[in-house]
């Protein structure tokens, strides 16, 4: 009989500010599918983008874990002391000739010519693909590239714990690897950081649905392992906007001002499915409850009123 691997889940925000809503929504769900399987959850900071993070984020992302009831092990690992983890697997593929630089600015990048997804984000044109040596000496005297991953012409299928098979074709999709201000981009990063900490399930927003491909191609070519993956739905404001720190939406500081912590935590668990009801509960005693059947698959508007009130915590929405 094939000997199961033991789960090993992972927190991983971004201290760029306070959490919101989603965020702890994602949190608790990652926390409940590692727990109740004994499994083990691990933290890490990814705080690779020295203008947007701060250590007092890194501080207040861990006390607001604490407040809720969410726990990990080992010690935090923050990404701004991986640098050097990052560049070997650089290095790796530039010796495979996989990484190229990429002189394009912003603008350039975003140009209303420029290939899109389906889900409407910009993909990059590929004009710096093929520059000769010379042109890319000459771009160089006056501008620092960023570097990026030269993709294949492949599909890239998984199964996803929650959202099903997914498939995406990686054909011109060369995502950044590395900043032109030298900072080792998010999918380089996560890739390396979940095989050194021995990663075995990811559950994080759909919102990053569409990243996963491109880590599992990652993983292939670093030779790292695959973890699962589950994509939860995304909690949206009242306007159907999705929730955001820049917007400060239902940001953990003001949800303190007016919810306990195992109220606010019973809301979240009525809208995953786990409680017929809503009522104050704390994450362990949602442990034997936890069921990815249960988890709903389509986004959704979570509307949160007065602690007292028993009105439905949660309307789904298409």
């Amino acid at each position: 009989m094939e000997k199961k691997i033991p789960v090993r889940g992972r927190f991983a925000p971004s201290p760029s500010g306070r959490m919101h809503l989603g965020n702890l929504w994602s949190c608790l769900l990652a926390w409940l599918a590692a727990r109740s399987c004994s499994g083990e959850m691990v933290l890490r900071l990814e705080d690779l983008d020295p203008d947007r993070c701060r250590p007092a984020f890194c501080d207040q992302v861990m006390r607001d874990l604490e407040w809720l009831g969410l726990d990990w092990d080992g010690e935090p690992v923050y990404q701004s002391r991986r640098t050097e983890a990052y560049a070997q697997a650089f290095r790796a593929l530039e010796a495979q000739g996989l990484v190229y630089p990429c002189f394009c600015t912003r603008a350039e990048r975003l140009t209303a010519s420029a290939p899109h997804r389906s889900d409407g984000t910009a993909l990059y044109d590929g004009r710096c693909r093929s520059l000769t040596p010379a042109e890319r000496e000459v771009l160089a005297r006056t501008r620092r590239p960023a570097w990026r991953i030269h993709a294949p012409e492949e599909t890239v299928l998984f199964s996803d714990l929650l959202q099903g098979v997914v498939s995406e074709q990686l054909a011109q999709d060369d995502f950044i690897l590395r900043r032109s201000d030298g900072v080792y981009a998010y999918q380089l990063a996560v890739v390396v950081d979940d095989a050194a900490m021995g990663v075995t399930q990811v559950v994080r927003g759909s919102d990053l649905l569409s990243s996963t491909p491109r880590q599992l191609w990652l993983q292939q070519q670093l030779r790292l392992p695959h973890p699962e993956y589950a994509h939860v739905p995304l909690l949206l404001a009242p306007d159907g906007r999705r929730l955001a720190k820049r917007d400060r939406d239902l940001e953990l500081g003001q949800l303190q001002e007016v919810y306990t912590a195992p109220e606010l935590v019973g809301r979240l668990a009525h809208a995953a499915g786990l409680l017929p009801e809503y009522r104050p509960v704390s994450p362990r005693e949602l442990l034997p409850l936890f069921s990815w059947d249960r988890v709903p698959k389509r986004d959704m508007v979570l509307s949160l009123d007065t602690p007292s009130s028993g009105a439905e915590a949660a309307q789904g929405t298409p």
